[in-house]
């Protein structure tokens, strides 16, 4: 049974990484997208607004799939969809292909996380230890791995098509060999409808955190590449990329260890300092080493934050795990939604450096939102 266990545990953990990658190869040749198609920066902005818009639609389509059947089958079909979206973006040779090609890429990737999410939690009784944060290191190790590649690629002068065809292609390979060792039988009977009028306080507060932590994490993938590239004048604009996904790679690994001897109130606070701290110095220090540092410390503050959030949906006492991951992932992708895109906007009325204070905004507010969470647990308690 314990070797069962684990091969669950591995599958899994191969699904987070192979996302994770995806993902990061993606976001990792959005400054080639930009000059291939002569975007400015308010036109790629209208670009990353279609991700979040997708992945709202996708909202109610992930919340039934998960409540309908188990969810290792909706993560299956989702890496299906999402590799396709890859190859399509590759392939664009008009804007509007590349704008529907996007749109099925992000998605997809929506049904993807929620379906991994609720996997995480279920495999989560199955130790006494927290591994939540090691599926999200996975994660973040996939996109360390796709950076590199990534990084490989323009070094090598190869365009988007072979580099997006080759690993979209592997992932499909390894999704469909991994797919008979996912969990089965996970389908929660009970809180799986979604419950309209006066939000419930606590998700509410959840979703709040994951939302500042998205305008800041998901607007950094997006857009990093592009401030080393246009603001420090490093031609290798995936260093910065790379520095931030090494970092949230390791926080993310070590931070189960840490969150088990602190506690979830203490880490919240600590993740939010580091994280200023590396935000401060890209923006203060816009040259190569000071703003590389920075990425790394921003990177190392941040990763912890999702994880742990997507962690704790599991102590809701209204909804079952999977639509509680799905209602918060909500204001995730609403962070997702506002935070690249009006980077994009500020950067094109005044710079790109001063648009990056949006980010030390949003993980400033995480401060008082988790110290209100806790109160909110703690008179649930009472």
């Amino acid at each position: 049974m314990e070797l069962s266990h684990n091969k669950i545990k591995v599958a899994l953990g191969l699904s987070f990484f192979l996302s994770g990658a995806c993902f990061s190869t993606w976001a990792s040749r959005i400054p080639t997208i930009k000059e291939t198609f002569s975007l400015n920066e308010a036109e790629l902005g209208s670009l990353l607004f279609v991700l979040p818009v997708s992945s709202l639609i996708g909202l109610p389509i992930s919340g039934w799939l998960v409540a309908k059947f188990d969810s290792r089958y909706p993560l299956l079909v989702g890496f299906v969809f999402f590799c396709l979206g890859l190859f399509a973006i590759g392939l664009s040779t008009t804007l509007f292909q590349l704008t529907m090609a996007v749109f099925l890429f992000s998605f997809s990737m929506r049904i993807i996380n929620i379906a991994m999410n609720t996997q995480s939690l279920m495999v989560q009784k199955m130790y006494p230890k927290k591994i939540n944060g090691l599926m999200h290191g996975l994660w973040s190790l996939g996109g360390l791995t796709g950076i590199l590649f990534s990084t490989l690629m323009v070094r090598l002068e190869l365009g988007l098509v072979p580099h997006l065809l080759s690993v979209g292609g592997v992932t499909l390979v390894l999704c469909f060999l991994s797919f008979p060792y996912l969990l089965q039988n996970d389908r929660q009977s009970e809180g799986n409808k979604i419950i309209f009028g006066k939000p419930d306080k606590y998700i509410l507060t959840l979703g709040l955190l994951v939302f500042f932590a998205a305008v800041c994490e998901g607007g950094m993938y997006d857009w990093s590449g592009v401030y080393f590239r246009e603001v420090v004048g490093v031609e290798l604009f995936t260093l910065s990329y790379l520095a931030f996904m090494v970092s949230m790679t390791l926080s993310r690994f070590i931070s189960d260890r840490f969150i088990e001897k602190l506690g979830e109130s203490k880490y919240y606070i600590i993740s939010a300092s580091v994280a200023l701290v590396g935000i401060a110095m890209i923006i203060l220090f816009p040259y190569f080493i000071p703003a590389l540092i920075g990425f790394s410390i921003a990177g190392f503050g941040v990763a912890a934050i999702f994880p742990m959030t997507f962690t704790m949906t599991s102590k809701s006492k209204k909804y079952a795990p999977g639509v509680a991951i799905s209602l918060v992932a909500t204001y995730a992708t609403v962070g997702i939604l506002i935070g690249p895109p009006l980077i994009g906007y500020i950067a094109h009325i005044f710079k790109l450096q001063y648009a990056f204070v949006l980010f030390f905004i949003a993980i400033l507010t995480i401060i008082p939102l988790s110290r209100e969470l806790f109160k909110i647990l703690e008179a649930d308690k009472n």
